[in-house]
């Protein structure tokens, strides 16, 4: 097949390693890919959208940013018509986003199957966060696009009931969770030279990937150090993010400056490398709907995970069985499950092989989307 990726992502993150996967996934089974994307990516930063973007939020007025991201999408419609006509796809696969209608408008105008993943509420999500002035464009786009896909594909079954909830049929719903790649992160042999590198020999790894935010509460993590300055705890960030500063300044303020360490934008292609050196893997916190990259990461490389007990995470990780799940509310509880895992090595080594099996037993691996949505695609064109 001829499959036309539609997404309008401007940055390089953890969004984009989830369409690099499929698409990666999908051409290994013998599909074309058209990407349908915006212009320069490559040169975007990590977690950033353009430097245009960003001018405009500080200096325009919400309503008329939002007017202005909206009538992108009018550019954007002729841009998809043009690769429409010229690569004559079978097909759209679109990543939602807000304000963005032009790929449903292509899908009815040129009679093609469109399939939509949807990885957040975006309207509830920016309206939440004061992030919304023209609500009723912002809502109908939304539920323009959700309601005229053929299939609407969210990444958990949380968000799936949101969606049920905006009127979209339950028979259109196909929830498609995040994955890994098989052959990125099949190690797991310890890093001898990240180690060495980063001082880290005899001690105990607290590890974090990501782009990490304030919500993501690192500050319980390097509070449980500070309370076990005896012991050889390590807090590694693999990453870089806005709560970096606040991170360093507590760790400073309790003593234990020497004892974190934040590496800073690491390459995609060497991160299974720095997982390897964890002894466990934190997800100190987590929207509430989403499907991390990192807990997949965390888990093929048979790593002892802490998560938060919530209902997401739950449709991948069951208490003492191949994680510790701790109550995201209480600060005590989170210390006593990581306190857990630092004292007992036999703990940790058994969850971090169920965790790993978990991975095969539920398929979790990006190359099993692409079958699952190979299937989806097929099943349109026959109807």
């Amino acid at each position: 097949m001829k499959i036309l990726y539609h997404h309008r992502i401007a940055s390089k993150d953890g969004q984009y390693v989830h369409i690099e996967e499929l698409t990666t996934a999908l051409k290994s089974l013998g599909h074309d890919i058209i990407m349908a994307e915006p212009n320069g990516i490559g040169q975007k930063s990590f977690g950033k959208s353009s430097n245009t973007v960003q001018t405009m939020r500080k200096i325009l007025p919400g309503f008329l940013h939002e007017i202005i991201e909206f009538s992108y999408t009018f550019f954007d419609f002729i841009k998809l018509s043009m690769l429409i006509v010229k690569h004559k796809p079978d097909c759209i696969y679109e990543r939602y986003n807000l304000f963005f209608p032009s790929g449903i408008w292509a899908k009815k105008i040129f009679k093609l199957p469109l399939l939509l993943e949807i990885n957040s509420p975006l309207y509830e999500e920016r309206k939440k966060n004061g992030g919304i002035k023209l609500n009723f464009l912002a809502e109908w786009s939304e539920d323009f696009v959700w309601r005229n896909a053929e299939y609407v594909l969210p990444v958990t079954f949380v968000l799936a009931e949101k969606i049920k909830r905006r009127k979209v049929a339950g028979d259109k719903i196909v929830v498609i969770p995040n994955g890994i790649n098989r052959v990125r992160f099949n190690s797991t042999d310890k890093s001898a030279d990240i180690v060495e590198r980063l001082h880290l020999n005899n001690k105990l790894v607290l590890g974090f990937v990501g782009f990490v935010r304030e919500w993501h509460r690192l500050d319980r993590v390097l509070d449980a150090i500070a309370n076990n300055k005896s012991e050889n705890w390590h807090l590694l960030l693999v990453g870089d993010g806005p709560a970096r500063e606040s991170i360093a300044l507590q760790a400073k303020q309790q003593g234990i400056g020497d004892r974190i360490t934040i590496t800073g934008i690491i390459d995609r292609d060497e991160i299974a490398r720095y997982i390897t050196v964890f002894d466990i893997a934190l997800l100190s916190d987590v929207v509430e709907y989403a499907s991390p990259l990192k807990l997949f990461e965390y888990m093929a490389l048979g790593k002892a995970v802490l998560a938060p007990d919530r209902d997401n995470i739950r449709e991948i990780l069951t208490h003492e069985k191949n994680a510790l799940l701790f109550n995201p509310d209480d600060d005590q509880s989170f210390m006593q499950h990581l306190n857990c895992l630092c004292t007992n090595k036999e703990t940790r080594e058994r969850l971090g092989l169920a965790a790993a099996k978990t991975i095969e037993d539920k398929k979790l691996y990006w190359e099993e989307n692409a079958r699952r949505v190979e299937e989806l695609f097929n099943q349109l064109r026959k109807n």
